[in-house]
């Protein structure tokens, strides 16, 4: 039954991570070209007189061969660089064209679209993400039980905060279980095409990532995976716990609601409470998962079906800076360029200067599964199956 329901919501999970991940800088790459074609013309207008007794020897049928081609940027080894990610000719068989979805449900599209993925790519990670929600679901009541036991066996006095105890356990629950989702990101962001794929399955992903990226110190106590998965598994619960209580008190629900005695109206404060939570955590989600994609140690760099930043962010405050200053919001891009500068030049707004628009990316999906959750549960009389309220 939870493999049927995770099988159900993972095409918009895969979607949405696949957002979260995606990198759309604020400058794409054609200023720098246009520059270098510029520079290209005074040159070429040095030998305008000469083109003239060139044109007596020209095909008579037409058929000559353009002369203003935009030049190229090459390496040392004659290989064009890459100056712009809308750039087709330059860009990887297996990355989905950047920039062409806003929307989870368009991600969606997108992979199906895609010659590289197709549908069986909306199942990505499935079993592991069964596995995951199997464990989290089960394990998080058992450590919460025994921190409760223990800590009120040794101390009948125990006068703590309420929530640190609830809170606590959800935390241990992640940290134990982070590298399962470490193993899930990746294998929803590597390429489906089998010549540049990483893993093979989670098992071969688990054992490369132990292998390459520091063993289970590095899997488990690295800067760039426990932090995030520390403040995740933190601001989660909290706010979950924390936000329904002070709005039934402080937005006339009622200062005495409870699940138990009102639990239509408790589930309006749940649900109020789960919409204005996500403004907090949908941001360290995304940091979290833009982190876990970076591989690290002597492992070479993932081969993702999305645009991701080619030089690796430093840590959580790091990529949340670098996400909000070098990235652009406007989606989707216009891939002409003609058409795409038209557009730019008529509507310079704001979201094209930032990128605060990249730390929402699914935020609709989000609500909208939080008032599927809320009607779900009302309809019912019980809680809903915890699969769907991960979306």
């Amino acid at each position: 039954m939870q493999y049927t329901s995770t099988a159900l919501a993972m095409p918009l999970e895969v979607g949405k991570l696949l957002l979260q991940i995606q990198w759309l800088p604020r400058e794409t790459g054609e200023t720098e070209m246009s520059q270098v074609v510029q520079e290209k013309e005074p040159e070429e207008e040095q030998f305008s007189e000469s083109s003239d007794d060139e044109s007596y020897f020209a095909d008579p049928s037409g058929n000559t061969v353009p002369r203003n081609r935009t030049p190229r940027i090459v390496d040392d080894n004659g290989y064009v660089v890459r100056t712009s990610i809308l750039d087709e000719g330059t860009r990887p068989e297996y990355i989905i064209p950047p920039g062409t979805a806003d929307t989870t449900w368009a991600m969606v599209k997108r992979i199906v679209a895609f010659q590289g993925e197709g549908w069986t790519s909306l199942w990505k990670g499935l079993l592991t993400s069964c596995i995951h929600d199997v464990l989290s679901s089960n394990l998080q009541p058992v450590l919460d039980n025994f921190l409760q036991s223990l800590f009120l066996s040794a101390t009948p006095d125990f006068s703590g905060p309420p929530l640190l105890l609830p809170v606590l356990s959800h935390v241990v629950t992640g940290f134990l279980l982070s590298p399962l989702d470490l193993v899930r990101t990746r294998l929803i962001a590597q390429s489906a095409m089998q010549r540049h794929k990483t893993y093979t399955g989670p098992i071969h992903a688990l054992s490369h990532i132990i292998t390459h990226e520091g063993g289970l110190k590095g899997i488990y106590l690295h800067p760039h995976l426990f932090i995030p998965t520390l403040l995740d598994n933190t601001l989660r619960p909290l706010l979950h716990i924390v936000l329904p209580v002070y709005i039934a008190r402080n937005m006339g629900i009622g200062p005495h609601v409870a699940a138990d005695t009102y639990p239509v109206v408790w589930g309006i404060a749940e649900l109020l409470g789960n919409c204005a939570s996500l403004l907090v955590t949908l941001p360290i989600e995304t940091v979290r998962r833009r982190l876990q994609v970076q591989t690290r140690g002597t492992a070479k760099p993932l081969q993702t079906c999305v645009e991701t930043r080619p030089v690796p962010y430093n840590g959580v405050v790091d990529a949340m800076w670098h996400i909000i200053s070098e990235e652009r919001s406007d989606l989707p891009l216009k891939t002409d360029r003609k058409k795409r500068t038209e557009e730019e030049a008529e509507n310079d707004n704001w979201r094209r200067h930032t990128g605060i628009g990249q730390l929402y990316r699914g935020l609709g999906m989000r609500l909208s599964a939080s008032v599927i959750v809320f009607l779900l549960s009302t309809v019912n009389g019980d809680e809903t199956d915890a699969g769907w309220a991960e979306l």
